[in-house]
């Protein structure tokens, strides 16, 4: 097994104007800078500076590739062929992001790291049967590119061998690209294609309802800043699954966001696959210690997770997230940053 035979490292991708590290204990990236307006180079993305520091578990799902099944699935439960299936609670009174265990605290094997003017890391994780509760083995495989000067391309994969399983994986990378030291995010502007939201119960999962945004402060239709109208969403600020409009395309991926930090100029254009992506304004980042001392609290990363709907497995009106042996999940992302 991978888990016996690899340490965890910190590996670099670098085409000259953009630097990413990468980790292969949960596929992480601890850093990626790229520059600003006037060419300054800042580290965007909210993380650590050790390994020891993530295998400690400090960090909030920081930079890591989430799954069997990223987000919540409620109670921990779903039925499968007739056989009902119990996951681990790690997020009372549901299951979240995998389970205990899930892909970002596991120790993936490095298959392929390419040099040159598009350097590469391909991470491959076997995932057993009865892990966390799910079923059947898994071979999953994650492929970080930097195609162009200033984009990074992620291609995820996951082939069950013998049983079919649910399989939804999400990117968690928290962003400020301000830098990751900044402080809030909150005077970012975002705009997201997707004109309606899932609906969600007291405990943040999914009722099965989609609702148009129009009108309400999940209404980022036209671009707008994220702390605009975050004191009118119920608990701490943005935790939601925004079901993706088929509109503009590059290379057979939708748009799904664009983010832009006012202070730098910096922005990211996000283009995927997946049928939803979950807005996370970081409610839950308290006092977390990163980066050379910096200090993160709520609302200094956002995320920008594309994905299958949470709790999807338990709601047969919502995108299927269940893999047949034979047949293969695939989702790709592509990360294209420029200042404006």
């Amino acid at each position: 097994m991978a888990d016996q035979t690899n340490k965890p490292h910190i590996y670099e991708l670098n085409n000259g104007t953009m630097q990413v590290k990468i980790t292969n204990y949960g596929c992480t990236i601890t850093s990626l800078s790229v520059p600003d307006k006037n060419g300054q180079l800042a580290d965007v993305v909210l993380g650590f500076d050790t390994v020891e520091q993530y295998l400690q578990g400090n960090a909030p799902y920081f930079g890591c590739i989430v799954g069997r099944v990223a987000n919540r699935i409620k109670e921990g439960k779903f039925t499968l062929n007739g056989v009902e299936y119990s996951l681990p609670i790690n997020n009372p009174p549901n299951s979240l992001h995998g389970g205990n265990k899930g892909f970002d605290k596991k120790i993936w094997e490095v298959v392929e790291n390419k040099k040159g003017q598009h350097p590469s890391i391909a991470f491959k994780y076997h995932s057993c049967d009865g892990e966390e509760g799910y079923p059947g083995d898994l071979s999953v495989t994650a492929t970080y590119t930097l195609v162009s000067s200033t984009t990074m391309r992620l291609d995820m994969y996951a082939a069950p061998k013998n049983k079919p399983t649910p399989v939804s994986l999400a990117q968690h990378t928290y962003w400020n690209l301000a830098g990751h030291n900044s402080g809030s995010i909150l005077d970012h502007s975002i705009q997201i294609w997707g004109s309606h939201v899932t609906t969600l119960d007291q405990n943040s999962v999914p009722t099965g309802e989609i609702k148009p945004v129009k009108g309400t402060p999940f209404d980022f239709t036209t671009e707008k800043m994220i702390g605009a109208s975050i004191h009118e969403v119920p608990g701490l600020g943005y935790d939601h699954n925004y079901v993706l409009d088929c509109g503009e395309e590059k290379s057979g991926l939708k748009h799904a966001a664009k983010l832009k930090d006012p202070s730098s100029s910096r922005v990211l254009n996000l283009w995927t696959d997946a049928p939803g992506m979950q807005l996370y304004t970081g409610n839950y980042v308290n006092g977390v210690v990163g980066k050379g001392g910096a200090v993160y609290e709520k609302h200094t990363g956002v995320c920008l997770e594309t994905q299958g709907f949470p709790n999807a497995i338990n709601q047969s009106n919502f995108p299927s997230v269940i893999v047949q042996p034979g047949k293969k999940y695939s989702q790709t992302m592509l990360f294209e940053f420029s200042v404006e």
